[in-house]
């Protein structure tokens, strides 16, 4: 759980370089007299510690490169700013910008907004949990958490549940080859029934869409993606996003109804 590989694509991760205190020292001298070459022997020297602290984080197959890219930012803003004068290890100053990098890329790439104070504890209750687990060899439990940071312990679970990726109500849970069983269809209405007609009406109603519609439908609320998303994919404007979603969505509603 807290000692995963992290694997870059094109990197052979156990060939990096590294350097002593003394020669990092010189490289900054070097660098700080205007030496650009050495500002790039300073960030290939220090690319295990961005894949160090990559490691505390949820990351999967889909964003470990993104998120690894993003760290190196945090780590050549602490390369630009790094103050010899100040008797520091770099490596103490370069964890904090290379670690609120990475966490400011995961605050802005969550579809749903959760209050960063929330977001906070959740890593706070992440990296205790991996510092006892560390020493002990087992995980603490909810209450030793909570006296420990000084939160309530049902507030656990729900920090930890604002860090979980949302899922799409289409996606496919279930095929036997035969008819695809989605989330949607698996979701609980105490209330009432789902309406299933109104569930086929709609699926016909993609399927009558132009090719460049259904796609801007599909991709904006099966597959949850952002109109700038799209822009970039598509290669228009995120406005001729904006129109066709619009026009979709009001084709649709004269073919449901």
């Amino acid at each position: 759980m807290y000692n995963k590989k992290v694997s870059i694509p094109g990197i052979n991760t156990s060939e990096l370089k590294t350097y002593t205190n003394e020669e990092m020292i010189e490289l900054f001298k070097r660098y700080q007299n205007g030496d650009t070459y050495a500002k790039d022997l300073l960030v290939e020297g220090n690319l295990k510690l961005v894949l160090s602290i990559l490691k505390r984080f949820k990351t999967t197959e889909d964003n470990i490169n993104d998120m690894f890219q993003i760290g190196c930012i945090g780590l050549i803003k602490a390369i630009d700013n790094f103050d010899l004068s100040l008797n520091v290890c770099f490596s103490t100053y370069a964890v904090f910008l290379i670690k609120g990098e990475i966490l400011r890329a995961y605050r802005d790439a969550t579809p749903i907004r959760v209050s960063r104070g929330t977001k906070d504890i959740a890593y706070k209750i992440l990296a205790y949990k991996e510092k006892y687990y560390n020493a002990n060899g087992v995980e603490p439990t909810n209450a030793e958490v909570a006296s420990k940071l000084g939160i309530e312990e049902y507030f656990i679970s729900y920090a930890l549940t604002s860090l979980k990726e949302p899922v799409s109500i289409y996606q496919p849970i279930y095929n036997d080859g035969g008819d695809t069983i989605y989330l949607l269809d698996q979701i609980a209405n105490k209330k009432e029934e789902y309406d299933k007609e109104t569930l086929i009406s709609l699926r016909k109603a993609m399927d009558n869409l132009k090719a460049r519609e259904y796609d801007v439908i599909y991709n904006r609320y099966i597959v949850g993606k952002t109109q700038t998303e799209l822009s970039h994919e598509l290669n228009i404007s995120q406005a001729q996003v904006s129109r066709i979603e619009k026009t979709a969505l009001e084709n649709m509603k004269r073919l449901v109804k």
